[in-house]
């Protein structure tokens, strides 16, 4: 027995599978991971260091120059682009494509740190970061304020940060635009000269004052404890009573030939939200995530951190990616209701039941697609999105041919039952072909190798998923349909006269 012959007349089979497939479609649609775009592995690097005061020339032969050389020793180094400005220095480490970038990043800062003493002393900043096209903020929020001081700004936003990090599904979160707080120590060399005090005297004292080093154990009796010498400044008055030395019999603390305060490092940038002063809170989602689960679990922490807030900072939304992915998923929507009003307009002539069969395989085609995507691990993302609204054009080609010639033979006599077996007997080599032809077409898009063929696999895959689905619904689901809602003769026996339709056996 054949497929289709077996869907039709095991038609209570058929009738669950129908069921189940559905039931899959929407189970699928709602685990399915949700992002602007694709997410991949990319083994590639970036090395970020700066050093002030260093102009261009410097910044090559003394930082970039080594760096290249130790990383240049690494295996499957495909491409290493360095950039050298006044007091920063960018060097980018691209690897082959199907390295293991995990593996490429933890050899990059062995060979970094192997080389680090033969740098220059005074570098002031190290970043080295592992290249993600995950690594993409999906929110951004902004604390607004005219008025309070930036080190307010940055404790309010570490706080949003931290709780921004609980959500699950959050890759990290940071903050931005805003200087860093310091302790400024301001000598009086006039004070310091009549204490007799040097100004490395005053260094040593503060730097041995802030250190914690480890004092060794001590074994009394059965007990073992360890001795730590504990150090670290929590106030300013502690910093201030720092004795730095002592001259003619008294001690000489900190206040006495300095004023400490706090202050923030030199402005590099100022943000600004709107045109007012703000610094800025983004984070980023972990891979094969639910852009909107997790955009839902952030905002669900901000209203009691916005309740907490002082009158003079307001928490601002400024950017919302999953606004992005929503619109594209509604345009989806659109997309499909076009197509079933487009397929009901150009079948109507073969009658609204057979319009209504063909209809039927939209929603089972993409429901079945879908469910594939998210087996084979993909996301709904910008690219699927774009492969289903291509395939919409094609999902009902195979659907209409099989009505239509079951439509005829049951207009020549036959029932719908024996109709349905014959006519999908008649096609399927043709629909076999038809089908197969769309694959080929879209089957290479499958396989372009390295990152750009992974960026853009999921299109290709959403396409041929869908032309899958299709098929099998055109052979199996759509005769079962048509043999029970097409009208024409009995829905069992076919004409009489040896099996041949009526306007034959006049001939006879």
């Amino acid at each position: 027995m054949s497929l289709w012959g077996f869907a039709v007349r095991r038609w209570q089979f058929t009738l669950v599978l129908f069921a189940l497939l559905i039931a899959l479609g929407a189970a699928s649609f709602v685990s399915i991971a949700r992002s602007e775009d694709p997410t991949f592995p990319f083994p590639a690097t970036t090395i970020t260091v700066v050093w002030p005061g260093a102009d261009p020339s410097d910044m090559e032969r003394m930082v970039v120059k080594p760096l290249e050389d130790a990383i240049n020793s690494l295996d499957n180094v495909k491409k290493i682009a360095s950039s050298a400005y006044d007091g920063l220095a960018v060097v980018h480490v691209e690897f082959h494509y199907g390295s293991d970038p995990e593996k490429k990043q933890d050899e990059v800062i062995r060979e970094f740190n192997r080389i680090r003493p033969t740098l220059p002393p005074d570098i002031a900043q190290i970043d080295i970061i592992k290249n993600n096209p995950g690594l993409v903020n999906i929110v951004q929020f902004a604390l607004v304020s005219d008025s309070a001081s930036y080190r307010e700004l940055k404790e309010r936003a570490e706080n949003l940060r931290d709780l921004i990090e609980t959500v699950p599904g959050v890759r990290t979160a940071e903050t931005w635009a805003f200087p860093r707080p310091e302790l400024r120590v301001a000598v009086d060399l006039e004070r310091l000269a009549r204490a007799g005090v040097t100004l490395g005297q005053v260094t040593q004292a503060i730097q041995g004052q802030d250190a914690s080093v480890p004092g060794g154990a001590v074994d009394v009796g059965l007990r073992r404890y360890n001795l730590r010498t504990s150090g670290g400044y929590t106030s300013l008055a502690q910093l201030e009573d720092t004795v730095v030395g002592g001259a003619a019999g008294r001690i000489v603390r900190l206040r006495d030939v300095a004023s400490v305060a706090w202050a923030t490092e030199e402005h590099a940038y100022t943000g600004r939200y709107n045109g007012r002063r703000a610094v800025f809170v983004t984070a980023n989602q972990k891979d094969n995530t639910n852009i909107f689960r997790v955009r839902d679990g952030i905002y669900a922490k901000l209203p009691d951190f916005e309740r907490s807030l002082p009158a003079g900072i307001r928490l601002e939304h400024g950017f919302d990616q999953s606004r992005n992915v929503a619109r594209r998923l509604d345009r989806l929507g659109g997309d499909f209701a076009l197509a079933v009003g487009l397929v009901l307009l150009t079948l109507l002539p073969l009658g609204l039941r057979a319009a209504g069969v063909v209809m039927i395989s939209i929603p089972l085609s993409l429901a079945i697609g879908l469910a594939l995507l998210y087996l084979a691990g993909f996301g709904l993302n910008q690219l699927s999105i774009a492969g289903f609204v291509l395939a919409l054009g094609l999902l009902v080609d195979d659907s209409i041919v099989v009505v239509e010639n079951i439509a005829r033979h049951v207009r020549e006599g036959y029932g719908r039952v024996e109709a349905a077996i014959r006519a999908t007997d008649q096609i399927y080599l043709a629909v076999l072909g038809c089908t197969a032809t769309l694959l080929l077409a879209f089957l290479p898009l499958l396989f372009l190798p390295e990152g750009a063929g992974e960026f853009i696999r999921s299109l290709p895959a959403a396409i041929l998923f869908t032309v899958l689905a299709s098929l099998f619904v055109a052979l199996t689901v759509i005769p079962f349909l048509a043999s029970r809602l097409l009208r024409g003769g009995a829905a069992a026996a076919p004409p009489a006269g040896g099996g041949l339709p009526a306007a034959a056996r006049r001939f006879v």
